[in-house]
C-alpha cells in the first residue's frame, strides 16, 4: 500500500517538474512584430514574390548558391520582373527597399530567436538615421 503513495507521489512531482515551462509562459505569448517598410517598399506594393515573407529564407538561400555557384545576378520572378539577386548592394537589392536592418530584419529576428548567417559575408548596411 504504501509503495502506491511513492508512485503516485513521484509521478505527480514528476509531471509538475516537466510541466513548469508551460505554466512559467501561460499567457506571455505576443504577436511577431511587423516590419517597418520603407517609402521605397510601400509604394512598390510588393515584394520581388508574393510569398516573400513567408518563404524569405528558402528565395534567399537560393539567391546565395545562384550567385556563388552558377555567377548569375538577375533573378525574374514569377511576373517576368527582372531584379539584382543582392542582400545589400544596389537600389533593387533587398536593403534598397527594406532600407532599416534593425527595423526590418532584427526585428523578426529576435522574436523568433534566430540567429542568420547573412552578415558573416555581407556588409552589415549603414542604418538611415
Amino acid at each position: 500500500m504504501s509503495d502506491k503513495i511513492k508512485v503516485l507521489a513521484g509521478f505527480i512531482i514528476f509531471v509538475a517538474i516537466i510541466s513548469v515551462p508551460i505554466w512559467i509562459n501561460a499567457g506571455n505569448d505576443k504577436d511577431a512584430p511587423e516590419p517597418v517598410l520603407s517609402e521605397k517598399a510601400k509604394q512598390a506594393g510588393q515584394c520581388i514574390e508574393e510569398n516573400m515573407a513567408s518563404k524569405h529564407m528558402e528565395i534567399l538561400d537560393v539567391f546565395r548558391d545562384t550567385v556563388v555557384r552558377d555567377g548569375k545576378r538577375i533573378y525574374e520572378n514569377s511576373n517576368g520582373e527582372k531584379y539584382n539577386m543582392s542582400l545589400s548592394t544596389g537600389p533593387d537589392s533587398c536593403l534598397g527597399c527594406h532600407e532599416s536592418k534593425a527595423d526590418f530584419c532584427d526585428k523578426c529576428h529576435n522574436y523568433a530567436s534566430v540567429n542568420p548567417y547573412c552578415w558573416e559575408c555581407h556588409i552589415d548596411p549603414k542604418e538611415n538615421k
